[in-house]
């Protein structure tokens, strides 16, 4: 029951990202898309943590792959096993649905407050909105899909993705994508020829 009520939040609040947006070419995705090396993180100052932990919060997170977020159980602080990181996934409002999810599951029976991002974990460069791809899957589009074209699908919810080439792709795409993970019920094209 938790399960499908995580769910359904999930998708409710991805659905905001394009979830009926037409396909980009592969040459309009080359120009959305930022580096794949290196990320940042955006700290949030609604968390109120302290500069030292702000600090730390950012060395972290600098080291994980984008799109991410960071959330935190406030009354346990940083150093909480409640503390996650969901990363990878293909923008910001599905990492952090993702963190709070899982931080709000492992944080203490006692505690009071729901967890709450502490921190984006994003490309360098990045600003809100535009089209947003994980580190991994800007990546294999650089190196793979933008060599061969086909078809590119996401699983905003996941954070998945599945690449394939010649007639069939974009459903080829969507099963490559849906095969990674049995959460994956939302995978789309996103990229096409």
């Amino acid at each position: 029951m938790a399960r499908r009520l995580i769910t359904g939040v999930l998708l409710a609040l991805i659905s905001t990202h394009a979830a009926f947006a037409e396909p980009l070419s592969g040459k309009a995705a080359k120009k959305a898309l930022l580096s794949p090396k290196g990320a940042e993180a955006v700290i949030l100052p609604s968390a109120g943590l302290p500069k030292d932990q702000a600090k730390v919060l950012s060395q972290v997170a600098a080291d994980q792959p984008f799109y991410g977020a960071i959330a935190i159980a406030p009354d346990e602080g940083l150093m909480s096993e409640a503390t996650f990181a969901a990363v990878n996934y293909h923008n910001t409002e599905a990492a952090s649905a993702a963190a709070i999810a899982e931080c709000n599951g492992k944080k203490k029976a006692a505690s009071v407050a729901a967890c709450e991002v502490a921190a984006l974990i994003t490309p360098k460069g990045w600003q809100a909105g535009g089209f947003q791809l994980s580190r991994d899957a800007t990546l294999a589009f650089r190196d793979s899909y933008a060599k061969q074209g086909g078809a590119l699908a996401v699983s905003d919810l996941t954070g998945v993705f599945g690449i394939a080439e010649g007639p069939g792709a974009a459903v080829a795409a969507v099963a490559a994508c849906a095969a990674k993970s049995a959460a994956a019920v939302d995978c789309k094209v996103v990229i096409a020829e």
